[in-house]
Protein backbone atom coordinates (compact mmCIF):
# COMPACT_ATOMS: atom_id res chain seq x y z
CA UNK A 1 0.00 0.00 0.00
CA UNK A 2 1.39 3.74 -1.16
CA UNK A 3 1.52 6.10 1.67
CA UNK A 4 2.48 9.12 -0.18
CA UNK A 5 0.87 11.55 -3.35
CA UNK A 6 3.24 10.27 -5.82
CA UNK A 7 2.62 6.96 -4.98
CA UNK A 8 -1.17 7.24 -4.79
CA UNK A 9 -1.10 8.84 -8.23
CA UNK A 10 1.41 6.24 -9.77
CA UNK A 11 -1.50 3.72 -8.36
CA UNK A 12 -4.27 5.11 -10.58
CA UNK A 13 -3.03 3.58 -13.66
CA UNK A 14 -3.59 0.07 -11.88
CA UNK A 15 -7.43 1.01 -11.33
CA UNK A 16 -8.61 -1.06 -14.37
CA UNK A 17 -6.85 -4.08 -13.08
CA UNK A 18 -8.22 -4.47 -9.71
CA UNK A 19 -10.65 -7.08 -9.61
CA UNK A 20 -13.80 -5.28 -9.23
CA UNK A 21 -16.04 -8.40 -7.81
CA UNK A 22 -13.00 -8.77 -5.24
CA UNK A 23 -12.90 -5.57 -4.53
CA UNK A 24 -17.09 -5.69 -3.71
CA UNK A 25 -16.41 -9.11 -1.67
CA UNK A 26 -13.94 -7.29 0.44
CA UNK A 27 -16.13 -4.24 1.07
CA UNK A 28 -19.19 -6.75 1.76
CA UNK A 29 -17.11 -8.29 4.46
CA UNK A 30 -16.06 -5.10 6.24
CA UNK A 31 -19.21 -3.09 5.73
CA UNK A 32 -22.67 -5.06 5.86
CA UNK A 33 -25.20 -3.89 7.90
CA UNK A 34 -24.61 -6.85 10.39
CA UNK A 35 -21.04 -5.72 10.85
CA UNK A 36 -21.71 -2.18 11.23
CA UNK A 37 -24.37 -2.50 13.51
CA UNK A 38 -22.51 -5.23 15.83
CA UNK A 39 -19.28 -2.78 15.97
CA UNK A 40 -21.74 0.18 16.48
CA UNK A 41 -23.38 -1.74 19.78
CA UNK A 42 -20.11 -2.95 20.80
CA UNK A 43 -18.54 0.80 20.36
CA UNK A 44 -21.90 2.24 22.56
CA UNK A 45 -21.49 -0.76 25.08
CA UNK A 46 -18.48 0.07 25.61
CA UNK A 47 -19.10 3.97 26.28
CA UNK A 48 -21.90 3.24 28.46
CA UNK A 49 -19.30 0.78 30.41
CA UNK A 50 -16.90 3.57 31.06
CA UNK A 51 -19.24 5.63 31.54
CA UNK A 52 -21.80 4.34 34.00
CA UNK A 53 -22.16 5.86 37.51
CA UNK A 54 -24.55 3.58 39.01
CA UNK A 55 -23.23 0.27 40.27
CA UNK A 56 -26.24 -1.87 41.92
CA UNK A 57 -25.54 -4.32 44.83
CA UNK A 58 -28.31 -6.97 46.41
CA UNK A 59 -28.22 -4.15 49.68
CA UNK A 60 -29.47 -1.25 46.69
CA UNK A 61 -27.22 0.79 44.71
CA UNK A 62 -25.01 3.84 44.59
CA UNK A 63 -23.92 6.48 42.13
CA UNK A 64 -20.40 7.99 41.42
CA UNK A 65 -20.53 12.13 41.85
CA UNK A 66 -17.01 12.66 41.53
CA UNK A 67 -13.83 10.79 41.69
CA UNK A 68 -10.72 12.97 41.68
CA UNK A 69 -6.90 11.70 42.45
CA UNK A 70 -7.62 12.95 45.97
CA UNK A 71 -10.96 12.29 46.69
CA UNK A 72 -14.12 9.91 45.71
CA UNK A 73 -17.63 10.90 46.74
CA UNK A 74 -20.88 8.37 46.26
CA UNK A 75 -24.70 8.82 46.96
CA UNK A 76 -25.68 5.52 48.42
CA UNK A 77 -29.39 4.14 49.16
CA UNK A 78 -29.72 1.23 51.39
CA UNK A 79 -33.06 -0.72 51.25
CA UNK A 80 -35.66 -1.06 54.07
CA UNK A 81 -33.98 -3.87 56.08
CA UNK A 82 -30.38 -4.45 54.52
CA UNK A 83 -26.72 -3.57 55.67
CA UNK A 84 -23.48 -3.52 53.84
CA UNK A 85 -20.83 -6.02 54.75
CA UNK A 86 -18.37 -5.41 57.75
CA UNK A 87 -15.26 -4.27 56.22
CA UNK A 88 -12.61 -1.88 56.65
CA UNK A 89 -10.01 -0.14 54.16
CA UNK A 90 -6.18 0.49 54.25
CA UNK A 91 -5.88 3.06 51.67
CA UNK A 92 -8.79 5.26 52.31
CA UNK A 93 -10.95 7.21 54.96
CA UNK A 94 -14.86 8.02 54.62
CA UNK A 95 -17.48 10.40 55.85
CA UNK A 96 -20.82 10.01 55.86
CA UNK A 97 -23.46 12.32 56.26
CA UNK A 98 -27.22 10.68 56.63
CA UNK A 99 -29.36 12.81 54.00
CA UNK A 100 -32.65 10.88 54.63
CA UNK A 101 -33.87 8.06 56.45
CA UNK A 102 -31.91 6.32 59.53
CA UNK A 103 -28.70 4.62 59.60
CA UNK A 104 -26.98 2.46 62.23
CA UNK A 105 -23.55 2.39 61.59
CA UNK A 106 -21.37 -0.29 63.22
CA UNK A 107 -17.77 1.39 64.22
CA UNK A 108 -15.14 -0.82 65.92
CA UNK A 109 -18.50 -3.09 66.77
CA UNK A 110 -20.30 -0.21 68.80
CA UNK A 111 -23.70 0.92 67.15
CA UNK A 112 -24.02 4.37 66.17
CA UNK A 113 -27.78 5.55 65.25
CA UNK A 114 -27.22 8.49 63.14
CA UNK A 115 -30.33 10.57 61.53
CA UNK A 116 -31.08 12.74 58.48
CA UNK A 117 -28.56 15.73 59.01
CA UNK A 118 -25.88 13.53 60.92
CA UNK A 119 -22.68 12.51 60.32
CA UNK A 120 -19.79 10.29 61.47
CA UNK A 121 -16.36 9.86 60.05
CA UNK A 122 -14.44 6.11 59.70
CA UNK A 123 -10.80 6.91 59.68
CA UNK A 124 -8.95 4.49 57.70
CA UNK A 125 -8.09 0.44 59.18
CA UNK A 126 -11.79 0.90 61.07
CA UNK A 127 -13.97 -1.96 60.72
CA UNK A 128 -17.42 -0.22 60.05
CA UNK A 129 -20.65 -1.45 58.20
CA UNK A 130 -24.53 0.55 58.02
CA UNK A 131 -27.48 -0.81 58.15
CA UNK A 132 -30.88 0.55 56.73
CA UNK A 133 -33.66 -0.52 60.16
CA UNK A 134 -36.38 1.45 58.49
CA UNK A 135 -39.14 1.07 56.52
CA UNK A 136 -38.01 4.00 53.73
CA UNK A 137 -34.35 3.88 51.92
CA UNK A 138 -31.65 5.02 53.72
CA UNK A 139 -29.79 7.72 51.55
CA UNK A 140 -26.21 9.19 52.30
CA UNK A 141 -23.00 10.86 50.83
CA UNK A 142 -19.89 8.84 51.64
CA UNK A 143 -16.77 11.25 51.24
CA UNK A 144 -13.66 8.81 50.43
CA UNK A 145 -10.08 10.80 51.03
CA UNK A 146 -6.94 8.71 50.69
CA UNK A 147 -4.62 7.55 48.28
CA UNK A 148 -6.50 4.99 46.61
CA UNK A 149 -10.54 4.05 45.93
CA UNK A 150 -11.07 1.12 44.43
CA UNK A 151 -13.45 -1.03 45.25
CA UNK A 152 -10.89 -3.93 45.81
CA UNK A 153 -9.14 -1.68 49.28
CA UNK A 154 -11.73 -3.53 50.97
CA UNK A 155 -11.58 -6.15 53.57
CA UNK A 156 -14.56 -7.69 54.85
CA UNK A 157 -15.11 -9.75 57.93
CA UNK A 158 -18.74 -10.36 57.53
CA UNK A 159 -21.08 -10.18 54.71
CA UNK A 160 -24.58 -11.26 53.91
CA UNK A 161 -24.22 -11.71 50.57
CA UNK A 162 -21.30 -14.22 50.93
CA UNK A 163 -18.78 -12.17 49.54
CA UNK A 164 -16.17 -12.30 52.49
Amino acid sequence: MTADIDGMVQSLNNVRDLDRHKCRRWVETRFSVERMVADYIRVYETVINQTRREDHRPWGFYEVLADKPDHKVKRITVYPGQRLSYQRHFRRSEHWYVLSGTAVVTQNNEDIERMSGQAIDLPVGTWHRIRNPGPDNLVFIEVQTGDYFGEDDIERSEDDYGRV
